[in-house]
């Protein structure tokens, strides 16, 4: 088993030390500020049209911060910028340990889930579906498997037939939780990748070109004949990508809808005690999609804006409640009740001023 802490402790390590300790900013006449996550982008830039309509027209927490600047920057860009001080909250794909979160003097909470979706720019005839696994994935990665008309992708097809056409792998080029996420599925499912290569957001890539942003991987994915890429699902169908129904640990090939996600998260321990933090596991349930990513806030304990952070959870609290409407409509899947009344309980618990 991959377990985030010990990776997310190595791939932090690196970065830290580019950012300044955190400063106790002064009063900052601006925007919420947030930064991180591009697999959550777009349910982000929903939730902020509707916060700043709500406190334009005189909302409860009517403040100069009423209106949200986030910059899609990646799960790792997110997090320097929090320890910066540049921002009121960070957004990322990877829980931060309980350690080091109190070595930060950080604060944690889920607030989304979803699937990052394997897709393809490929022409299949009629209603066929690509099939792929987690070791075919890991070797087409590894640059082993070169075209769509091997036989190890033919031999997981159920009539499908694929094009005898060059596989243009993409990737994920800057710091990324997306990266981590699906890197911790090919390490679950390829020993050979587990060695060589390993779970993190970046890796020495063997193979592939690389884009900055879900949005430009995206548009490069809707722009090449013959690509592989890895994102969210929402972005994916937004560029008309073939999604790959992807085989979970029970041997069933399974897209990622909201039901196949919402069992991949069954039974996993949301412990407040431990900022929600937990191991990385594989989904076991057969109807599981194999990989399924959680967006987490980081936010400072103590504040250095005590207008932003009292915003910043006016915000969370509206995305977590009235907000799970627009994040199931655009494909992602909302906390289950009760994990949100667990969130909203840990933030007075855990957040100076959080009320």
């Amino acid at each position: 088993m991959i377990t985030a802490p010990r990776i997310a402790r190595r791939a932090l390590g690196a970065l830290v030390v580019l950012a300044a300790p955190a400063a106790h900013a002064q009063e900052r006449d601006h925007a919420l500020s947030g930064a991180g996550s591009t697999f959550v982008q777009p349910v982000m830039t929903r939730w902020a049209r509707a916060f700043a309509t709500r406190e334009g027209e005189g909302g409860s927490a009517v403040s100069v911060f009423g209106t949200l600047d986030y910059e899609a920057v990646g799960s790792a860009g997110g997090v320097v910028r929090l320890l910066q001080g540049a921002v009121d909250f960070a957004a990322t794909d990877v829980p931060m340990a309980p350690e080091e979160l109190d070595s930060h003097g950080l604060a944690q909470f889920p607030i989304v889930s979803g699937g990052i979706a394997v897709a393809a720019n490929l022409p299949l005839a009629g209603s066929a579906q690509l099939r792929l696994n987690g070791d075919v994935l890991a070797r087409i990665q590894m640059g082993e498997i070169t075209r769509w008309s091997d036989p190890a992708i033919a031999a997981l097809q159920d009539g499908a037939t694929l094009p005898d056409a060059p596989i243009a792998v993409l990737h994920r080029a800057d710091g990324s939780g997306t990266t981590y996420n699906y890197t911790s599925f090919l390490a679950r499912s390829s020993a050979a990748w587990r060695t060589a290569l390993g779970a993190g957001w970046t890796v020495a890539w063997p193979v592939g070109t690389g884009a900055r942003g879900t949005r430009a991987l995206a548009e490069a994915l809707r722009s090449t004949p013959g690509a592989l890429g890895y994102l969210d699902a929402s972005e994916a169908a937004r560029v008309g990508a073939r999604v790959a129904l992807v085989a979970n640990d029970a041997g069933r090939f399974v897209a990622p809808t909201a039901a196949s996600v919402t069992a991949a998260l069954e039974g996993l321990p949301w412990d407040p005690v431990r900022h929600f933090h937990q191991p990385l596991a594989a989904p076991t349930g057969a109807d599981a999609y194999p990989i399924p990513a959680t967006v987490f806030v980081l936010m400072r304990r103590v504040p250095a804006s005590a207008p932003g952070s009292r915003s910043a959870l006016a915000f969370f609290r509206m995305a977590l409640t009235e907000g799970a409407e627009d994040a199931a409509a655009l494909g992602f899947v909302p906390l289950a009740a009760p994990v949100v009344r667990a969130v909203l309980a840990y933030w007075p618990a855990q957040i100076r001023g959080a009320r």
